[in-house]
């Protein structure tokens, strides 16, 4: 009789892989055959130990043998594999198959019954920036797979039903078993459904699942942004052989707009002013996204690109009550066309210009004169 692969290694049944580790090297090296030339009881107890550990180490092996002892490895065969004369690890009989069905129950299905899981679906939903900013109720067209109607999704004409397939028991797959591994593969009798449908269905041939569109509304929140995916579960293709359906993902984007640029809940505008109103002062109208206008005033002597920062005038955060700003972004306009009586104030304009007038102008020269003359030092 077999002795308790606990009590070879020398540890508790509740023993960590490091202790069981920790216990096999220590007893490996003292039972060791080289260490131990000619005693054959060390060679039994080495060989004891190395067993032990070969299943302990292993959390499935460990699991099966906590369960069943020493049977799981033996088929829960005993004397009738024997009797064969073939491999006792040929196949798995009694205790040991409902180990397999506790670790691979999930795989197989849950113990003959199969349910196969529609497809997920992808929509690409596109959308303008003012319907991103307001949310929208969208009424989508999804081509699909859905039940059949003829044949209540069974795939099998009125009057028949599909019928266990006899070659893996409605599992799906077949598993072929060497000791505590399994090799499984999908059974080729049914294709992995579990069912052979000797009368199928004329409408959907026995597929149990036919082409249509569907109609589906969609609402689509405030603040969305481009690439956000919205799933609807259980709105993809219907499963087959009764299986839930897939789940439908869909993926906005988000058409570029003519005034407004979008940098995450901000948005960014262009406004152009005169360089009259730049120099002078004065206030200028910008749109809201929202439809609306805000006011911005210009302080006397505004430069190009200052930015004017408007609170809370952008876009709306996803599932908040927050909004992002808008940031106006003032572009001195040059002007053109000018009459002769205008070329000439602009002449006089600048020759009667004193210092302080252009100071970024003035700043650049004088780093240009210490440039050069550093230049002609060097």
């Amino acid at each position: 009789m077999k002795r308790c692969y606990y009590e070879c290694l020398e540890v508790q049944k509740g023993a960590t892989g490091d202790v069981l580790k920790s216990a096999y090297r220590k007893l490996a090296m003292r039972f060791h055959p080289d260490k131990n030339p000619g005693d054959h009881t060390a060679e039994v107890k080495f060989k004891e130990i190395s067993e032990a550990y070969d299943v302990l180490k292993d959390d499935q092996k460990r699991a099966a043998y906590d369960r069943f002892g020493h049977a799981a490895f033996e088929g829960g065969m005993g004397a009738a594999a024997g009797a064969r004369g073939g491999n006792p690890f040929g196949d798995f009989a009694g205790g040991f198959g409902d180990v397999f069905e506790d670790f691979f129950g999930q795989m197989m299905g849950g113990r003959g019954k199969r349910q196969n899981r529609g497809q997920d679906l992808r929509y690409n939903l596109d959308i303008s920036l003012e319907e991103a900013f307001t949310g929208r109720a969208a009424e989508i067209h999804v081509p699909t797979q859905v039940a059949c109607e003829t044949c209540s999704g069974s795939g099998a004409e009125a009057g028949h039903s599909p019928e266990t397939c006899p070659a893996c028991a409605g599992h799906g797959k077949v598993r072929a078993t060497q000791g505590f591994f399994t090799i499984e593969r999908t059974c080729s009798s049914c294709r992995g459904s579990g069912k052979i449908i000797r009368h199928p269905c004329k409408v959907c041939r026995g597929v149990g699942l036919v082409q249509k569109e569907r109609t589906l509304n969609v609402d689509v929140p405030p603040g969305v942004e481009e690439g956000t995916r919205i799933r609807l579960s259980g709105e993809g293709a219907a499963g087959v052989n009764g299986g839930p359906p897939g789940d439908l993902y869909i993926f906005l984007s988000v058409a570029e707009h003519p005034i407004f640029q979008r940098d995450g809940h901000d948005l960014h505008c262009r406004a152009p002013v005169s360089f009259v109103t730049a120099s002078l002062g004065g206030s200028i109208e910008v749109p809201t996204l929202d439809g609306g206008r805000a006011k911005v005033a210009i302080p006397e002597g505004t430069q190009p690109g200052r930015q004017f920062r408007l609170k809370a005038k952008g876009m709306p955060v996803l599932r908040s009550a927050q909004r992002g700003d808008l940031y106006v972004e003032l572009a001195v306009e040059t002007p053109v066309k000018l009459t002769k009586r205008q070329k000439e104030l602009l002449r006089e304009f600048d020759a009667e210009s004193q210092a302080g007038t252009h100071p970024e102008a003035e700043g650049f020269l004088a780093r240009l004169k210490e440039f050069w003359s550093g230049g002609e030092g060097a």
